[in-house]
């Protein structure tokens, strides 16, 4: 079941303006009507990343263009991300982010099936936190490459190991291989994420960033429509594994039409020396990945002598995660640690519920693979919806209310989800109440990424993204890793995908999901109450 902030296009001679800089007034003035003279040197400007904390960097001399003019005016025909400046660009990102939405749909209708042939239910947790656990650490290492060489680098490697990782999965003949390509995943998949950031904070000017955000959930539509008719069509006419198999050819013709693109406006890093790697993050990196292995082998085997890996598993991942994110990010601090926590626990106990939920119908209720994972597809038109309304300019003053608003809708969704286990109630009722999550989803996710560009520092860009991705992966990991864990022990991994409702109910095992949505829906509640600390005191 998750970069960005630059001032320079990478074009030579162009440049745009700094999009994080907040501006004195009277430079500001004297800015913008230097601008329109073609005379821009030496400008001062104040950029305020975090609270109390003010950098003062100054413009190249001799900086102009028609992007900086119509940033500063904030208007122009051809100014949109559908504009001609900006066209080709977000085709090819809403492109990468049309492969991954239809692989998460598609991927997550076959898996109940997958799981069973190869005999591997008890692992079913696993070929989801798998693929995080190891997304943690590409994360990091997409942070740290592009700041150092451009967000293309980490994009295309990141493509292909996703693309590797599906044909792993979908060759594997048994289910500690089948894990072990959706691992290969994760790499791919936490590298294109944080570099995916990178593209939109360098690309685009503050003012466009919500439409992109927009852009990416909506991207979503078709997939969770397309994604599990087609998934199931195939999974039953032609076997699970074509799914996995099919889905890399979708990657050769956006890679081959928007490259170029792509390669013009984000492959070069933040003007000045490039950063060196920080080789003690990526080993905080290296030491999380481990330590939620531990973690979840530990749960896997609940017996006295898995304790041992439990407590080492804690000790490695417990200091790591302190310092890959930001400092206060679990006491709640307002502004980006706020920002970064509410994106964890959004996206974890969304993530946790909804991995569980084809399962639980297909084992329960006796739906085909296809019904089960359509239940899911009106949550990702609500998520383009909330994402929609977020990006509504009058609507920025209200970011705090609405990602409190989304997160009591999700956990509310979350919460009804377990009424779909009564067989007096329809099945339907966890479609309706997945359509409610997911507006609640999009107005969370894409705030919280408006506003994490909107505090973060352009020479912070790979770093900042990275821990809100990380933060997004090791909450999934570690809920999805629990209630795998309660999942198993209340006889879950015992149950067998059945064809009919009745032999379903013979085999039923309904406290073991409802161990699973019920505690996911009270730490959506946690978040709801937090919300309002993801801006800063001074704002």
């Amino acid at each position: 079941m998750a970069c960005p902030r630059r001032a320079v296009n990478g074009s030579a001679g162009r440049a745009i303006r700094l999009p994080y800089g907040v501006h004195e007034p009277g430079p500001a003035a004297e800015d913008q009507s230097r601008r329109r003279t073609g005379r821009t040197a030496g400008v001062k400007a104040r950029i305020a990343p975090y609270p109390g904390r003010v950098t003062d960097v100054r413009t190249p001399q001799g900086q102009q263009g028609d992007r900086g003019i119509r940033d500063a005016a904030g208007a122009g025909a051809d100014s949109g991300v559908l504009g001609r400046e900006y066209r080709a660009l977000t085709l090819g990102i809403v492109s990468v982010v049309l492969m991954i939405a239809f692989e998460a749909t598609a991927v997550g209708t076959a898996m109940p099936i997958a799981a069973r042939d190869l005999d591997g239910l008890g692992l079913y947790a696993f070929a989801f936190s798998g693929y995080f656990t190891t997304s943690l650490l590409a994360m990091v290492v997409s942070g740290q490459w592009c700041d150092r060489g451009g967000p293309l680098p980490p994009l295309a490697a990141g493509i292909a190991g996703f693309a590797a990782g599906l044909v792993v999965s979908g060759t594997a003949q048994s289910m500690g291989v089948f894990v072990l390509g959706r691992a290969v995943q994760g790499l791919g998949g936490g590298l294109v994420i944080v570099a995916l950031y990178v593209v939109v904070g360098r690309a685009y000017p503050e003012r466009l960033r919500p439409a992109v955000m927009a852009a990416f959930s909506a991207s979503w539509v078709v997939p969770s429509i397309v994604g599990p008719l087609v998934s199931g069509t195939v999974t039953e006419q032609l076997g699970w594994r074509w799914v996995f198999l099919a889905i890399p050819v979708l990657v050769v013709l956006p890679l081959m039409v928007m490259l170029p693109a792509l390669r013009r406006a984000a492959h070069t890093p933040e003007e000045g020396a490039p950063q060196p790697m920080d080789g003690r993050r990526i080993w905080f990196a290296v030491a999380l990945a481990a330590g939620a292995v531990l973690l979840q082998y530990a749960g896997q085997d609940l017996r006295p002598l898995s304790l041992l890996p439990a407590v080492l598993g804690a000790a490695l991942l417990v200091p790591a995660a302190l310092r890959l994110l930001p400092a206060g990010t679990f006491r709640a601090v307002r502004g980006l640690p706020s920002v970064v926590l509410m994106r964890g626990i959004a996206a974890g106990t969304f993530l946790a519920a909804e991995s569980f939920i084809p399962l639980m119908l297909v084992t329960q209720r006796g739906l085909s693979a296809t019904m089960a994972g359509l239940s899911l597809a009106g949550g990702g038109l609500t998520w383009a919806l909330g994402s929609y309304i977020q990006a509504r300019p009058r609507l920025e003053a209200v970011r705090g209310r609405m990602v409190r608003l989304g997160m009591v809708l999700s956990a509310a969704a979350i919460a009804a989800v377990p009424l779909g286990l009564d067989h007096a109630v329809p099945p339907g009722i966890v479609a309706v109440a997945w359509c409610v999550g997911g507006l609640g989803m999009g107005l969370v996710i894409s705030s919280l990424s408006v506003l994490l560009l909107k505090v973060s520092k352009p020479s912070d860009a790979g770093a900042n993204s990275a821990a809100l991705q990380v933060s997004d992966s090791l909450s999934n990991v570690l809920l999805v890793a629990a209630a795998g864990t309660v999942f198993t022990a209340l006889g879950g991994g015992s149950i067998a995908p059945s064809a009919t409702a009745v032999s379903a109910a013979s085999a039923a095992h309904p406290a073991a999901f409802t161990a699973v949505f019920v505690p996911a829906a009270a730490i959506a509640l946690v978040g709801a109450a937090l919300a309002p600390r993801v801006h800063p005191r001074s704002s």
